[in-house]
């Protein structure tokens, strides 16, 4: 039996446009021509069309289900499996999403609402790269640090909010100026702004021990995006981040070798601080 374009394209789903298109590729021709001249399409054509929306509905493009069909036992199979791992990934991709969306109105429930004004008022530049939290998610998903973090986060106030982020921007301005004055980053100034930074975190987020806080800088020289966070680009100087990962290394190395020597004396850092990095 044969149908025309129409019909087709009634009972598929599809429209006539979309089955033209698919002639015009070559993907998909009529069988069978009427006495005027118009497409008609017998039960193999629907077949095949059956074939190319499964594909399509994978997500397979036209050129990938043109592959297929042509060479349906040696392709088939393969295109499948690498559009299984893809969805896969997508998958994955999406739940870290939905991850970072909960955590998202968890935060927004505190009931620290802003307006777009006051958000600017108290963040300024600073923008949180929705991405990167995806990505900072997964990789810190079993630390507690991380769920600490979160926490307390979404506990703050505006008003904190507004403390918080008055403190970063002062810490910034001695940051840049360290820089700009060619302090080396293993210095006594630049071990000073690391170790506040430090202090920072274990105020306002999570406890901050030497070790976690070289793997925050390692973030920040590895990705624009978590430097953004301490500097914004408006502000950023070509080997900036690279300065501040050096300078919180070489804080972390004087701690650890403090708390070290300080284990066989009297158990406090060179400094005569508490190593924990919980000042409150």
């Amino acid at each position: 039996m044969n149908y025309s374009v129409g019909q087709v394209a009634a009972f598929a789903g599809v429209t006539v446009r979309t089955l033209h298109h698919y002639d015009r590729a070559g993907l998909l021709s009529p069988s069978g021509r009427s006495d005027a001249g118009y497409r008609l399409y017998g039960d193999a054509d629907l077949a095949r069309l059956q074939q190319i929306l499964f594909y399509r509905e994978l997500g397979i493009p036209l050129d990938g289900i043109a592959a297929i069909l042509a060479d349906p036992d040696a392709n088939a199979l393969q295109h499948l499996l690498d559009r299984q791992r893809r969805l896969g990934e997508e998958i994955a991709r999406l739940q870290r999403l939905a991850e970072v969306a909960e955590q998202a109105i968890a935060v927004q429930r505190t009931g620290v609402a802003m307006t777009p004004q006051e958000r600017f008022e108290v963040f300024g530049e600073i923008a949180f790269d929705l991405s990167y939290a995806t990505e900072a998610q997964q990789k810190w998903a079993h630390s507690e640090g991380q769920r600490e973090s979160m926490a307390r986060a979404a506990a703050h106030s505006k008003e904190d909010w507004r403390r918080l982020m008055a403190e970063a921007a002062a810490w910034r301005t001695e940051l840049l100026a360290a820089f700009d004055d060619g302090e080396p980053s293993d210095g006594e100034r630049a071990g000073d702004l690391a170790e506040e930074h430090r202090l920072h975190i274990a105020r306002w987020f999570t406890t901050c021990p030497p070790e976690m806080h070289r793997r925050i800088a390692d973030d920040f020289a590895a990705d624009p995006r978590a430097f953004a966070l301490v500097v914004p680009p408006s502000q950023q100087r070509p080997g900036l981040a690279g300065y501040l990962h050096a300078a919180v290394h070489a804080n972390a190395d004087r701690r650890t070798a403090a708390r070290t020597a300080g284990r066989s004396g009297s158990g406090r850092s060179g400094s005569g601080r508490p190593d924990s990095g919980e000042t409150r």
